[in-house]
Parts: C-alpha cells; sequence; structure tokens
C-alpha cells in the first residue's frame, strides 16, 4: 500500500476523529470536515441546538489545517499522521476547536514573556472481554503498586507501548503499574505545552490501539471498575522565561517555603476557580465516582508541598525542575481544553491578585483543613462552570457554552445508568 496520511483531531468529548487521505494529499495544508461534529454525543445522538455546531444552519464545513511539519510517522504501517487546527468557513479559527483553546491560552502567557512547559501523566485500567463479551479486569495476578515485568502485565503489552513510543520519537518518562491491578501509568517529558499536549494525545491513541492488537481495552476512564482506585490526568506545569530559565524557580530548593510571586499567583488562580474547573476537566457522570474526598483525586480546595492528597501540588525540586501539579482532572476531558483550563485559572490568578489561601496541614483523610470541594455530580459541576463566567471567557466563550449544553444532556442520558451500564457509555471513547 501507498503511504496514506491520517488527518486528526480531537473533539468536545475527547474522541480523537480523522480521516485517511491519499498519500498525494501529504503536500496539502488541509481537509475539510462536517462542524456538526460538535453536536454529536457519545451515543451518536445529533443535539440540533448544541451551540456553535450549527446543526440547524445547513451543518457546514469546518477544515482542519495542519503544517506540514507536524506531519509525522505512525504506527500504522505505511500512513503518517497529523494534527491540525479546526477553522470555520470564513476563514477564521473555530471558537469550538480545543487545540486552539491552548494556543489562546499560550499566547496569554506569552504576553507575561512566559512560555508554558507542560508535562502530563496518565493513568489507564486494562480491560478484556470475557467469553460473554463483558469486560473485566486485565489478569495481572503479581500487580502492585510500582510493579514492573511479567507478573504486572502477563502479555507484555506495555513493552510493545514503549517500543513503538521510542520508535516514533515520544519521549517517555515513566510506565509503572499503579496502585490497584491491573492499573498503569504512563508519562511523558516536559515540553512546550502544545507539542506536551499534541503527543499526549497521540500517544494515548497509540497505546489504545497496541493494546487492542493484545486483545485490551485500555481505558483512560476515571472509574471504570468501582471497587478501585479512580484514574487521573495529572497536569504539571511550569514557565521559561526571557533568558531561558525557569521562572517558577528561586533556587535549587523547592516546595512552599521558597515559592516567587509566579508560584504564589498560579496557585491562587487554580484555588479561586476550583469549582468552575471540576466541570470543564473532570467532565463526565464517572468523573464524579474518582473525585471524592480523601481519595488522593483532586477534590478539595486546597494546596500544599510534596503532598498527594492535596489538589494544588509544590514540587520540593527546585531550579530547572521547579514545577506546579495540578491533580483535579481526568482523561475523559479532552487534554488540550484541560491544559488550557489551568493554565488560564493560573494566569487569573496571577493578573487578578486573588489571595492565596493558607496551606494544607491536614492528612486529607481524616483531617483536612480545606472545607470547600468540587460538585459531587456532573450536574453540580457544570452548574458551578456556568457560574464561573470568568474563567468561561478565559478559556473561551464559545467552546464552554457547547461544553456545558453538551454536559447537561449527558446529565440527563446518564441519570439512570448505573455500574456496567454506566461504564459502558464510556468505556469505548475514553
Amino acid at each position: 500500500m501507498r503511504t496514506r496520511l491520517r488527518a486528526v483531531f480531537c473533539d468536545h468529548l475527547s474522541i480523537v476523529r480523522g480521516k485517511y487521505l491519499p498519500g498525494s494529499k501529504i503536500g496539502d495544508a488541509g481537509t475539510r470536515f462536517c462542524r456538526s461534529t460538535f453536536g454529536v454525543h457519545y451515543d451518536r445522538d445529533l443535539l440540533l441546538q448544541a451551540p456553535g455546531a450549527m446543526v440547524l444552519q445547513g451543518m457546514p464545513d469546518m477544515e482542519l489545517k495542519w503544517r506540514h511539519d507536524d506531519i509525522r510517522d505512525s504506527w500504522d504501517a505505511d500512513t503518517k499522521i497529523v494534527i491540525g487546527d479546526l477553522y470555520d468557513d470564513a476563514g477564521e479559527p473555530l471558537e469550538l476547536c480545543p487545540r486552539g483553546a491552548l494556543k489562546r491560552a499560550v499566547a496569554d502567557w506569552q504576553k507575561h514573556g512566559l512560555r508554558p512547559k507542560v508535562g502530563i501523566e496518565l493513568e489507564a485500567y486494562a480491560l478484556v472481554a470475557d467469553e460473554n463479551g463483558r469486560l473485566m479486569p486485565y489478569d495481572s495476578p503479581g500487580g502492585v503498586v510500582y510493579g514492573t515485568g511479567p507478573y504486572a502485565d502477563p502479555l507484555r503489552f506495555n513493552d510493545r507501548i514503549w517500543e513503538v513510543a521510542d520508535e516514533l520519537g515520544f519521549s517517555i518518562e515513566m510506565i509503572t503499574a499503579e496502585y490497584d491491578s491491573p492499573q498503569f501509568e504512563y508519562t511523558l517529558t516536559f515540553d512546550d505545552a502544545v507539542k506536551a499536549v499534541d503527543d499526549i494525545v497521540l500517544f494515548r491513541l497509540m497505546a489504545r490501539e497496541i493494546a487492542l492488537e493484545y486483545g485490551i481495552i485500555l481505558s483512560f476512564m476515571p472509574k471504570p471498575i468501582a471497587e478501585c482506585g479512580g484514574s487521573g490526568m495529572h497536569i504539571n506545569f511550569s514557565f521559561v522565561d526571557e533568558i531561558g530559565g525557569n521562572a517558577l524557580s528561586t533556587g535549587e530548593k523547592g516546595g512552599p517555603d521558597h515559592m516567587n510571586d509566579l508560584a504564589r499567583g498560579c496557585v491562587a488562580g487554580l484555588m479561586q476557580h476550583h469549582k468552575g474547573l471540576a466541570g470543564l476537566i473532570a467532565p463526565t457522570a464517572n468523573s464524579y465516582q474518582r473525585l471524592q474526598p480523601g481519595s488522593l483525586s483532586g477534590y478539595w480546595r486546597n494546596w500544599g508541598g510534596d503532598h498527594r492528597n492535596v489538589t494544588m501540588r509544590v514540587s520540593a525540586e527546585g531550579g530547572a525542575k521547579a514545577r506546579l501539579e495540578h491533580r483535579t482532572a481526568d482523561a475523559s476531558a479532552n487534554p488540550y481544553t484541560a491544559v488550557a483550563a489551568v493554565l488560564q485559572a493560573a494566569r487569573l490568578g496571577l493578573e487578578n491578585g486573588y489571595a492565596l489561601p493558607p496551606m494544607e496541614t491536614g492528612d486529607g483523610f481524616d483531617n483536612t483543613d480545606a472545607k470547600e470541594g468540587t460538585a459531587i455530580d456532573l450536574k453540580g459541576a457544570v452548574s458551578d462552570l456556568k457560574a464561573d463566567t470568568v474563567l468561561g471567557e478565559a478559556v473561551g466563550a464559545g467552546l464552554v457554552a457547547n461544553h456545558v449544553f453538551m454536559k447537561e444532556k449527558e446529565v440527563k442520558k446518564t441519570r439512570d445508568l448505573e455500574g456496567d451500564a454506566l461504564r459502558d457509555f464510556y468505556v469505548y471513547f475514553v
């Protein structure tokens, strides 16, 4: 087969959509899709009134455009792959485009002379179908937290993921077994924000497709197994200043005792917009099975140092490795939207001079200083997002309006679903 091009974008539901194009199109810079894709829900229901999707205005085209330099090798034989940006039929950036929202967030930080750097940690569960087609946990009888080798992964599908990632130039920081078996963590190294998110979106797609070759559904759902712990998408970030240094660093030591005004402003912004953020970065009904007190999930409106039971963790590492870690998001969120929202909330804290609440001193299990958390369900989280108009405007009013509409419909679609039925509403897409 001649080389072909797989042109993709990550939509409002965090589903990677695209099309295969012939090799003759590799020299081109764009292709077209139906804009009303942004009105489609997980169950393929086309919602006529979805804001911005123009379902009732003729379902017009939108254009996916990319740079030739962004075309890269794929894990599919004889296939190149590229992620692009979406534009409306007038040639303007599409307001619904999550990648565009992240680019706006980066541009807003660049006005301060700062370039955001991002590192993302993804957690996922491996599921297999039994003889009746019911999804069950992958059998890893020796799986333990920080487990490696065949006891943690008998089929060694993660070895193949690593091998392919190396071949394609993904820079892996770590793969390991997580606390609950068969849960795994995948971490890529820090990079410029847009490239880092491009890489995590493509890595996630690649990992799921490689795992499927082994008969495994690799699920990045926040809580695919009710009796086990949840899976998060931790967003680590820092900033490069105009002379190439880490703008969060105050020296070789990190942690709360060595925070500068930039770090304090970022943390204050993420505390101020904690409740509104949840509706964007923990955006499914299943998210709120994970997002609970005492679950290391980023539920509480709190921050601290090297403390895994706070939402905003200030790394103990200083110098070039100084960074902040936000722990609420899960991978049912679009990674572009989630990172854009975190960066925008942090920027609002710096620019608006929000007060920084006291640092958490409790253990996060039996004792917690924080008295306010996220909503306890998707309905409440969407309400909190609607109320946080400052955050919504910063992320993008059109994108947020579409998101709120889709999630309000999702509340109704999932309200009577429990157990496997709720999981199966999401599991093949997230």
